[in-house]
């Protein structure tokens, strides 16, 4: 039978040194909360049930929680007595009987699922409690991780450790397991005889020692459970997390041309063999299919691109956008909420909303679905191997048939028959000689204004 697990995520967190009155947890990272992050991370470690501990603007988090996944358990700190205190919060939880017990922070957007994993993993091998630490270059401020004979001791923080221990490069993550048989028993062993009158969750390791239960230590890299509780860490995180991402990208066969000019949200998914060329945006919601072509100074969220299909440069695509395969979207095109048939082209200056553009239809430039009447969106349904010439406005709602012909420079206001032509302009009248005079009327009030 699977071991169970529940994770318990300390998201009680403010946001007073972010100088903001948003939870400092729900700051987001590429383009999600940092505590969605770690729901998503303890949900890939297979956790059964996820709970977690807020203080603060409880309901802020509750509801981010929720909507993300409604089974989630949330419990409000109404004290802050330190970070034992903060998971006996949880107690309802963990009294309900489970095999791992995760302790994760809300804050630490770059943990993986691997190292919960791992963790995992040595608490079906026996272990009573374990600790994720990391080796520092520079230990300064950390607690360190006092091991003798392959066991951890204690965990000591800088202030009480001696000169030798303060050599110590091994340094607390933060993040623990704990084997659900003991958890329990263990926190409720924890005092808070310190001079802040906490209760301290490091304190637990040499609880579970006293008791002689096993206790060990394994590490992640430094960037992985680095904590966010400053705009300028929450910058830094978010550089790591792209760079990790474009890496990824890279390794499953994607062409980024210039890297550390693309931007990913934490749900991009881009297939093989796509080719993204510089400064491009990817917002929530983007998928983008093999051999695709995203060309620079482009910006994509809520859309779908298909194969082979080529997008800006310049170009936005808003959400709602679903381009088919081999589709074009060229330089300053705008797309929102639109459908484009296989083939379907709008090479540029256009703005295309709520409409559906047929197989192999060509938009010229300067088209302009006109889709909002101050009040209420329209839709404009343009058919297969259409041709709208450049410079109409097509004003929704309104239907343009298969094979129809719009010329260029029209306002279509009605329903346009398939393989009909459509002209909707004024008709061009030429004054002989009218053009002169306007010119010469022109300089000379230039002429009197320049004499005053």
């Amino acid at each position: 039978m699977a071991r169970t697990c529940l994770a318990v995520i300390l998201a009680a967190g403010e946001g007073t040194r972010m100088n903001s009155t948003l939870p400092k947890v729900l700051h987001s990272v590429a383009g999600l909360p940092m505590v969605l992050h770690v729901m998503r991370v303890s949900q890939k470690a297979k956790c059964d049930t996820i709970s977690i501990v807020t203080g603060k603007s409880a309901e802020k988090v509750d509801k981010i929680v929720k909507d993300e996944n409604p089974s989630a358990m949330v419990f409000e700190q109404t004290q802050r007595l330190g970070t034992a205190h903060a998971v006996l919060a949880a107690r309802q939880s963990i009294e309900a009987g489970y095999d791992d017990i995760l302790v994760l922070f809300g804050d630490t957007p770059l943990l993986t699922p691997e190292t919960l994993i791992k963790m995992r993993a040595e608490l079906a091998s026996g272990a009573a409690v374990i600790v994720l630490g990391f080796h520092a270059d520079d230990p300064t401020g950390y607690g360190r991780l006092l091991q003798k004979d392959g066991k951890l001791r204690a965990i000591r923080e800088e202030r009480d450790a001696s000169d030798v221990e303060r050599q110590i490069k091994f340094c607390n993550g933060g993040i623990m397991g704990l084997s659900g048989e003991h958890a329990l028993q263990l926190l409720d062993s924890i005092k808070n005889d310190n001079s802040k009158g906490e209760y301290y969750l490091t304190d637990i390791v040499e609880v579970a020692n006293a008791n002689d239960l096993p206790v060990k230590a394994i590490e992640a890299e430094e960037t992985e459970v680095m904590g966010v509780n400053t705009r300028e860490g929450l910058a830094d995180v978010e550089a790591i997390w792209q760079q990790n991402t474009r890496r990824r990208m890279m390794e499953a066969g994607v062409s980024l041309q210039a890297p550390q000019t693309v931007f990913f949200h934490a749900d991009t998914v881009v297939e093989s063999d796509v080719n993204v060329e510089p400064n491009v945006v990817f917002g929530s919601g983007v998928v983008v299919r093999k051999g695709a072509k995203i060309r620079a100074f482009s910006h994509l969220e809520g859309a779908t691109v298909g194969a082979g299909a080529e997008v800006g440069p310049f170009a936005r695509l808003r959400p709602g956008t679903d381009l088919a395969e081999n589709t074009k979207v060229g330089n300053f095109v705008e797309v929102k909420n639109a459908v484009l048939a296989s083939g379907a082209k709008i090479n540029h200056l256009t703005y295309v909303g709520d409409a559906e553009i047929g197989e192999r239809a060509n938009i010229g430039a300067g088209t302009i679905t006109c889709n909002y009447d101050g009040a209420n969106k329209h839709k404009t349904i343009i058919g297969a191997e259409t041709f709208i010439g450049s410079n109409s406005a097509l004003v929704a709602p309104v239907t343009i048939g298969d094979g129809a012909y719009v010329a260029s420079g029209s306002v279509i206001v009605e329903d346009v028959p398939a393989q009909d032509l459509a002209i909707a302009r004024g008709r061009q009248v030429n004054k002989a000689g009218r053009g002169r005079q306007i010119r010469e009327e022109n300089i000379r009030i230039k002429k009197e204004r320049t004499k005053k």
